[in-house]
């Protein structure tokens, strides 16, 4: 059985990563004649060289390869291990990093405020984007929880709904279209509408329903944010589709109103 230590592990890891004696050194607090020193007494434990040097630089050899699979492993083992013993003590703490839709931050701060005061010691870490950058974090599990308005199909996920995010058309108050009813989606073709960017989770949905009725709408203007879109809509530029939830004031203050239309 190999007797090496954690700290030794760590050390190596450090130095592998960064390729750097030097910067190890400066992340793990550690002399840099400490690390070398924690390098050599690990290689003479395992009976191999673990890095070679060529010019300035410092490379793993195979064997170094293999360690530094096997230190991922470990320390990853490890983390989770801490994580349980934390569940089991009834302890909820660390960092969590939260990545949402841009619709979701509407309503997300008064959530997290509230498990805030529930979970003091949690580091809650929020990243507001839209729904192509969500997938692409997602895809490369950059976060620990994703909130989305459409769940991704090609992607192998938990799914855990817990809100309603109603789509609503929104007009100025005096639009033609504001005291209508049944509005047919046919007849929204006609109007000028104010959108969402392509990636964004809102004008992909939108684009589905009018697609299954054989119809088709494209924004008159692109904005990258609701709140753009929201002025957008204030000043007549044309209709909108947003999500309720980033509506409240708006709606009480009558600059704008939500339009009756069929299939919303």
């Amino acid at each position: 059985m190999i007797r090496a230590t954690l700290q030794q592990l760590r050390v190596f890891q450090a130095v592998a990563e960064h390729r750097s004696y030097t910067k190890a050194a400066e992340e793990i607090h550690l002399t840099q004649p400490g690390v070398s020193i924690q390098v050599k007494r690990l290689e003479e434990l395992l009976g191999v060289t673990l890095f070679e040097k060529m010019g300035n630089q410092i490379y793993l050899t195979a064997e170094g390869k293999e360690l530094l699979e096997t230190c991922h492993d470990m320390f990853d083992r490890l983390e989770l291990f801490e994580e349980k013993l934390k569940e089991l003590s009834g302890d909820v703490t660390g960092p969590i990093s939260v990545c949402v839709i841009s619709s979701a931050k509407y309503f997300l701060p008064f959530l997290l405020g509230n498990f805030m005061r529930r979970y003091p010691n949690v580091e809650p870490r929020l990243k507001v984007t839209n729904r192509a950058n969500l997938l692409a974090r997602l895809a490369a599990n950059e976060d620990d929880l994703y909130i989305t308005g459409l769940v991704p199909e090609e992607l192998p996920v938990i799914e855990h709904p817990f809100l309603e995010n109603v789509l609503v058309v929104t007009a100025h108050p005096t639009h033609p279209l504001a005291n209508n009813k049944g509005i047919t989606l046919e007849e929204l073709t006609a109007e000028r509408f104010v959108g969402r960017e392509p990636g964004s989770g809102t004008r992909k949905a939108v684009e589905e329903l009018f697609s299954e009725q054989g119809l088709k709408i494209s924004p008159y203007i692109e904005l990258n944010s609701a709140e753009a879109i929201k002025q957008g809509v204030m000043a007549g530029l044309g209709l909108a589709v947003l999500s309720l939830h980033s509506l409240s004031l708006e709606i009480a203050a009558k600059k704008l109103v939500v339009l009756d239309v069929e299939g919303f």
